[in-house]
C-alpha cells in the first residue's frame, strides 16, 4: 500500500486512526496498540501476501533472542545474588530494567553469544533475499561456475526492518535496553509510517512513547501539524518527484543516444526527482506519526544546501548514518586509533553504505565515490569561509563556491547510483565529455505532457504546432528554477514545526491535497522502496 494512493488516504488511514484512538479513549491500550500492529502488518502484506511470513519470521527470532538474552540474565543475576530467591523473577526483572541503560556497555558470555547470534540471523536473511544472486553471479563469473540462481524477489522494506531490528539486538547484547513486552516490540518493528523505507527508528525513540499514556490521547496540535506535513510531502511526491521522473526514466533508457546538454538535464531530473521522492516520503512518515501522537525522528534536512560533502551526508538520510556510525564506524574503532585508521574506517562505512542500497557493483562504486569524497573532505585540505564548524585549512573557499562542487560532485555520482550497468555508467561520463548537441534535448523535456499544460498545448496546437516543444521546453526549465528555489528556502519539515497554522496556510494545504488527489491516477512507488 502506498502513501500516496486512494485506498491509503480514504479507507486505510481513517479505519486506522479511528480504531487507535478509540481502543485507547476505552483504556484498552494493549487491544490499541495490537490494532495498530494488525493494521500496519495489513499495510505490508497489501504489496505481496507472501511478504507477511518474511517479516513475522524476523520479528518472532529476534524477540525470541531478546528473550533469551533476558532469561540468562535472570539466571545469572540468580546465581550471583544472595538476596534474590528462585521465585522473585518480579524483582530480577525489575533490577534489569534498573540496570539496562544507553551508557552501560557490558558484554557477558551470554552477550557474545546474543550478538553473534543476532548478527548472523539478522545479516543472514538480509543476504539471502538481497544478495544472494548478486553474490552467486560474481563467483559464476570469477570461476566460470554455473551455480543457478533463485531470482529471488526482495521483500520491501527488508534492509529498513533488519537495520532495526539489529540495532535493539545489539543493543540487548551489549546490556543497554532491557527486554520489551512483545505487543510493544511489535509495534515498534512494523508501525506503518517508517515500515517501508524509514527513518530507521531506535526502540529508545519508539517503544518508550507507546508505553507513555500520554501519547495515546488525541492532540490536535499534533495531529494538525501532522496532517500539514503529510500534505507538503505528498506534494513534494505527486507534483514534483514523478514529473522530474518522466524525465529521467526517458532519459536513462536513450542513455547511449544523449549529447552533453541532454546528459546534465536528465541526471538534474533524476537528481530531483530522488531529492523530492525521499523528502516527500520522509515528511509522510513524520506526518503520519504526529497523527498519532508519535514523533518519528528527523531522516532528511535540505541536504542539497550544504557546502561540503561532510554537511550533505549529516543532512541526507539521517538514520542510516547514524546506525552505521553507531555500530559500524564506533566499533571498528572511530577517530579513536589515530587519524589513518579514522579515514579507512570512514571509507569502510560509505562502501557498506553503497552495497546497502542495491546488490549491484554500481551502488558500490557509488559508495566508494562518497567515501573517498568524504576522506578528502575529512583531510581539511579546502575549508569553506561562513561555516560555522571551522577547521585548519590550506585553502579556504566562499560557501558559494562549496555548494556548486558538493551539488556537482553528487550529481556525478549519481551517474553510478542510476545506471543499470557500469558501462552505463562510464557512457553517461562519455557523453557530458563530449560537448555535442544533437537536439535530444526536446525529446526530454516532451516528457512533460502532462494535464496541467493540456489547454495550453491544446490551443498552440491549434495555432502554432511548431511551438508546443518550445513550451514543453519552457515547463521544464520553469520546474527546475522553482526546485531550486524550493531546496533554499524553508523545508516542510521547518514550515510544519515553525509555522503558525493560519487560516491562509491551511487554504493553502486544502489547494494542495486536492490537486494530489487529482494527480493519483499516475500513483508511482517510492524510490527507497527498491532499497
Amino acid at each position: 500500500m502506498l502513501f500516496n494512493s486512494y485506498i491509503f488516504i480514504f479507507i486505510f488511514l481513517p479505519i486506522a486512526l479511528i480504531g487507535w484512538y478509540g481502543l485507547n479513549r476505552l483504556g484498552r491500550y494493549r487491544l490499541a496498540s495490537l490494532f495498530l500492529s494488525a493494521m500496519s502488518l495489513w499495510f505490508y502484506a497489501y504489496f505481496n501476501v507472501s511478504y507477511l511470513a518474511i517479516i513475522l519470521c524476523s520479528i518472532g527470532l529476534n524477540y525470541l533472542l531478546s528473550f533469551a538474552l533476558a532469561r540468562m540474565e535472570i539466571k545469572r543475576l540468580l546465581s550471583n545474588s544472595n538476596t534474590l530467591r528462585p521465585d522473585s523473577v518480579h524483582d530480577i526483572e525489575s533490577k534489569i530494567q534498573k540496570t539496562a541503560s544507553a551508557d552501560k556497555v557490558s558484554l557477558s558470555v551470554p552477550g557474545k553469544i546474543g550478538l553473534l547470534a543476532g548478527l548472523v540471523l539478522n545479516l543472514g536473511i538480509l543476504f539471502y533475499f538481497k544478495y544472494y544472486d548478486f553474490f552467486i553471479e560474481n563467483i559464476n563469473l570469477a570461476f566460470h561456475a554455473d551455480f543457478n540462481l533463485k531470482h529471488i524477489l526482495l521483500p520491501l522494506g527488508i534492509s529498513f526492518f533488519t537495520f532495526q531490528q539489529m540495532s535493539y539486538i545489539i543493543d540487548r547484547a551489549l546490556g543497554r535496553c532491557r527486554h520489551y513486552d512483545f505487543i510493544n516490540y511489535l509495534t515498534f518493528v512494523t508501525f506503518f509510517p517508517q515500515l517501508i523505507a524509514g527513518p530507521i527508528v531506535l526502540h529508545s525513540e519508539i517503544i518508550p512513547q507507546f508505553e507513555d499514556p500520554e501519547r495515546r490521547r488525541f492532540d490536535s496540535a499534533s495531529f494538525a501539524r501532522g496532517i500539514y506535513l503529510f500534505v507538503l510531502g505528498l506534494t513534494k511526491k505527486v507534483l514534483l518527484a514523478d514529473t522530474f521522473g518522466l524525465m529521467a526514466n526517458f532519459g536513462f533508457a536513450q542513455t547511449f543516444s544523449l549529447d552533453a546538454v541532454s546528459t546534465v538535464f536528465v541526471i538534474l531530473a533524476y537528481s530531483f526527482e530522488l531529492y523530492f521522492d525521499f523528502s516527500g516520503y520522509s515528511d509522510m512518515a513524520i506526518g503520519l506519526g504526529r497523527m498519532f501522537h508519535v514523533e518519528l525522528p528527523l531522516n532528511f534536512d535540505s541536504p542539497y544546501r550544504s557546502c561540503s560533502i561532510k554537511e550533505f551526508w549529516q543532512r541526507w538520510h539521517i538514520t542510516l548514518s547514524r546506525f552505521f556510525i553507531t555500530y559500524v564506524y564506533i566499533p571498528l574503532g572511530g577517530s579513536r586509533k589515530g587519524r589513518a585508521r579514522m579515514l579507512l574506517n570512514t571509507f569502510i562505512v560509505f562502501l557498506l553504505s553503497g552495497l546497502w542500497h542495491g546488490a549491484a557493483w554500481t551502488y558500490v562504486a557509488w559508495g566508494a565515490m562518497q567515501g573517498l569524497l568524504v576522506v578528502l573532505d575529512s583531510l581539511g585540505i579546502v575549508g569553506i569561509r561562513g561555516r560555522k564548524e571551522k577547521r585548519p585549512s590550506r585553502f579556504h573557499i566562499p560557501a558559494p563556491v562549496g555548494w556548486i562542487i558538493t551539488f556537482t560532485l553528487f550529481n556525478l555520482s549519481l551517474f553510478f547510483f542510476r545506471s543499470s550497468s557500469m558501462l552505463a555508467a562510464g557512457q553517461l561520463f562519455k557523453n557530458l565529455l563530449s560537448l555535442r548537441f544533437n537536439g535530444k534535448l526536446f525529446e526530454i523535456a516532451a516528457q512533460l505532457d502532462i494535464s496541467e499544460i493540456y489547454v495550453l498545448k491544446q490551443a498552440l496546437d491549434l495555432a502554432a504546432p511548431a511551438a508546443v516543444n518550445y513550451l514543453y521546453l519552457f515547463v521544464m526549465l520553469a520546474l527546475f528554477v522553482l526546485a531550486f528555489y524550493l531546496i533554499f528556502h524553508k523545508n516542510a519539515y521547518e514550515r510544519a514545526t515553525n509555522n503558525e497554522l493560519t487560516s491562509g496556510r491551511c487554504w493553502g494545504i486544502c489547494i494542495l491535497f486536492v490537486w494530489c488527489v487529482i494527480s493519483l491516477s499516475q500513483v508511482s512507488t517510492f524510490l527507497y522502496f527498491n532499497f
